[in-house]
């Protein structure tokens, strides 16, 4: 296989990853009825950590205190932003939740600004002031403030910890860790948080719920789809596709959001909506495709 093959089939499972992204965030919403947000973020997150260990158990013996420590904190950005995902998501609209958690791609930048002492290039700002303005429409969403809720404020935390999340994880693979052991201890340490903290928030187990077929699903798709194999296809298709351009292919996920909410859930989208929607894209498109390798 020459290289052109393997780049165009690593870009296609970006957009696979991106689909199965988009569509994670109607499963979340049609199953928060059934499971507690907390329950269902370590549920999701044992069965893609139990996954990972079964197919890459040969690699367990190389886990040591660095990879632990490097593992827990990527575990918590991870465990935090889907949290407040998932949360965030029982408050607004699934297909607002897609698109407003893409904000990240605008904050890595400059969260890394005071971090790495690097000015961010002049077309980050300018994608900032379009996404801020694109965020503003879609939370605001009718004619008055009423729009703007708790989901949504929620969801842009969630970005905020998504792009930590990622700043870290480029600094794991920095120092030389392994992608798969770091993989299978942040899937690990976000399912202990979880387990830790849901009979807190959201109370005794719902053991009547992972009964019921339909949820059962549900929380395999998103363990074994949306956790196991989309970080695995994002992670190789990384090693192939410039990362500008995969961040592109990946940041279609709220595209697919906003299409399957509409497609399954029924959600609607007003014009000052949609507005917001293409103008949060188009910053992200900026972002990335400007952005220097």
């Amino acid at each position: 296989m020459n290289k052109k093959t393997t780049q165009f089939f690593a870009s296609l499972g970006l957009l696979l990853t991106a689909a199965i992204w988009g569509f994670a965030f109607v499963v979340v919403k049609d199953s928060l009825d059934y499971v507690g947000s907390v329950y269902m973020v370590a549920i999701r997150f044992s069965i893609a950590a139990i996954g990972l260990a079964v197919i890459f158990c040969k690699r367990l013996k190389k886990i040591d205190r660095k990879h632990l420590l490097m593992g827990g904190v990527t575990g918590l950005f991870l465990f935090l932003a889907y949290l407040v995902q998932t949360i965030g998501c029982s408050y607004t609209t699934a297909g607002k939740n897609a698109f407003l958690t893409t904000i990240y791609v605008i904050l890595i930048p400059l969260i890394g600004w005071p971090l790495y002492k690097k000015r961010p290039h002049w077309h980050v700002f300018v994608a900032a002031g379009l996404s801020l303005t694109g965020i503003g429409l879609l939370a605001l969403g009718g004619d008055d403030i009423s729009g703007i809720n708790i989901g949504d404020i929620l969801t842009l935390f969630c970005g905020l910890f998504f792009a930590l999340h990622i700043l870290w994880t480029e600094k794991c693979n920095k120092e030389g860790c392994d992608t798969i052991i770091i993989t299978m201890l942040q899937f690990a340490f976000a399912a202990l948080f979880g387990w830790i903290l849901a009979p807190f928030m959201d109370g005794g187990f719902p053991i009547a719920a992972i009964q019921t077929p339909k949820v059962v699903l549900s929380m395999l798709y998103l363990g074994v789809f949306s956790s196991m194999i989309c970080f695995s296809l994002q992670n190789i298709g990384l090693k192939y596709v410039q990362s500008s351009l995969a961040s592109l292919f990946l940041s279609f996920e709220s595209v697919f959001g906003v299409l399957f909410s509409t497609i399954f859930l029924h959600e609607t989208l007003t014009l000052k909506m949609t507005v917001g929607c293409v103008l949060i894209f188009c910053a992200i498109v900026i972002a990335e495709c400007l952005k220097k390798e």
